[in-house]
């Protein structure tokens, strides 16, 4: 505080710099003090209505007795009993039964979405779309059927087919023929050649005669230009799983592809409802 003060009769503070500059004791605008004094009183009555100040072991209540928590109750109480009645329905119908009644595969749907989302969505993608090494579920490509009752079964027990591993039993050249072979199927090619390896080397066995799959077995179908491992360089994706296979339990480089069970993690009832919702997306059939 400067001891020197040329403008004794201003009302500033005392705190004088270079003789000019200083620091007065106004009083804040009427504005201003009218804004405190509404804060004041906003948090008074804030603390009278909510619950607002921590106690030794507990709080203030409020005059309401409102809770965050009470409110998100009351909302699920509220969502669930308009739920309800769509609930007890499907509760006792199959999800085919679900699937041809239109005010329930309607409400399905909508609800669906949460269970998709909360549970599917991260492999499958959203919609159904797909990523790399996951399903499509919105084509008509099914390794173990597309009705609504095999949709249902692979929810409910999940799935974990097995392609063998060659790299001990094929030549690097036999791998190349049938890569070629393959990816030329889903072309439209025939390499014959490739055919006649495909089958002295018994691949028909799971993929069938016309290279279709088996339903029964899991076993893709190889002429359709659906590729489960889908890459940029396809036949090499095709020769990587010729030569170390998919859940070969004897091979390290395998690739792993499991569609874990949700039996006790969904509800029954949830499981009907992923099952209409899957097969709404347009591949089921």
């Amino acid at each position: 505080m400067s001891e020197h003060n040329p403008f004794p009769d201003e009302g500033n503070t005392g705190h004088i710099w270079d003789d000019n500059l200083r620091e007065l004791s106004n009083p804040p605008p009427n504005w201003w003090m009218m804004a405190w004094y509404a804060s004041i009183a906003f948090v008074i009555g804030y603390g009278l209505i909510y619950p607002m100040i921590p106690l030794a072991t507990s709080y203030t209540k409020g005059l309401t007795g409102w809770t965050a928590i009470g409110e998100y109750n009351a909302a699920i109480a509220e969502v669930e009993a308009i739920r309800k009645p769509y609930e007890d329905k499907l509760a006792a119908m199959s999800a085919k039964d679900i699937l041809a009644d239109n005010e329930l595969s309607a409400y399905v749907e909508a609800s669906g979405k949460v269970i998709f989302g909360d549970n599917c969505a991260a492999c499958h993608g959203a919609g159904g779309s797909g990523n790399s090494g996951f399903p499509v579920l919105a084509d008509d490509d099914w390794l173990y059927g597309g009705t609504i009752e095999q949709i249902q079964t692979t929810i409910t027990n999940g799935r974990k087919g097995m392609m063998t591993s060659h790299a001990g039993t094929l030549t690097e050249a036999e791998i190349d023929t049938l890569a070629n072979y393959v990816v030329g199927l889903s072309e439209g090619k025939v390499d014959e050649k490739g055919k006649a390896l495909f089958q002295s080397k018994a691949c028909f066995a799971c993929h069938g005669m016309d290279a279709k799959g088996m339903t029964a077995m899991g076993s893709a179908n190889l002429t359709d230009g659906i590729w489960r491992f889908a890459a940029i360089d396809q036949l090499a994706s095709v020769k990587r799983t010729i030569t170390h296979g998919v859940n070969a339990a004897n091979d390290p480089k395998t690739r792993n592809a499991e569609m874990p069970s949700f039996k006790g993690k969904l509800s029954d009832a949830d499981i009907k409802k992923m099952a209409v919702y899957v097969y709404k997306f347009g591949g089921g059939k």
